[in-house]
């Protein structure tokens, strides 16, 4: 899935120009916006982070700016996710709460989680072996906390591992997205360990 060129519909046109928020590179800044605080409360959560070629998915292994779709950091003070340093990383959002929702179970918590906004990037939607799929975006200014966004979730867009969440700030390009591709609008603290086995592989 790594060349993906043909069929490219830019952002704008899917939504029709619905308007985006003002999500700015303040993102790389060590002072967060109440919106780009990661769900730590008190507006020191960690910053997230650029991920690069460096950077595999905790769950499933592969490198993520080499695949389509949207991506996830969770931080969780004191631990080590997958043996590295902070944040834990995901290539697909549906992996990543599949491993907070083990991580919690053991008594993890997390500082951050971070999913990419849509309605902050132009992003596009792009046919390849007959699935639509969604850009990626791996770029620090792309992510969002999970709080502030609405997930359309099972859509017939699909990222890196299939169907997922794709996250908007706004709810109105959430609403558009799911009109034109389906699924269902959701918010973070609605999504279970059912919704996300709906979507594993």
């Amino acid at each position: 899935m790594c060349d993906h060129a043909e069929s490219s519909v830019p952002r704008r046109t899917v939504l029709g120009g619905a308007a985006t928020l003002g999500i700015t590179a303040l993102a790389g800044c060590s002072a967060l916006s109440s919106d780009r605080d990661g769900g730590g409360g008190g507006g020191d959560a960690p910053a997230p982070i650029t991920l690069t070629q460096e950077h595999s998915c905790d769950v499933c292994g592969m490198v993520i700016p080499n695949h389509p779709g949207p991506s996830t950091e969770i931080f969780y003070p004191g631990r080590e996710p997958a043996g590295h340093e902070n944040p834990a990383r995901f290539d697909s959002t549906w992996e990543a709460y599949q491993f907070d929702f083990e991580r919690r179970d053991e008594g993890w918590e997390a500082a951050a989680f971070y999913v990419t906004d849509y309605s902050s990037v132009d992003y596009r939607t792009f046919t390849e072996a007959g699935d639509t799929l969604i850009s990626t975006h791996p770029e620090a200014e792309a992510f969002v906390s999970a709080e502030a966004v609405t997930y359309v979730v099972g859509s017939a867009v699909k990222g890196a591992m299939g169907r997922d969440l794709v996250g908007f700030s706004d709810r109105g390009d959430a609403e558009s997205f799911r009109d034109e591709h389906g699924g269902q609008l959701m918010r973070h603290g609605d999504v279970t360990p059912a919704t996300i086995a709906s979507l594993g592989q």
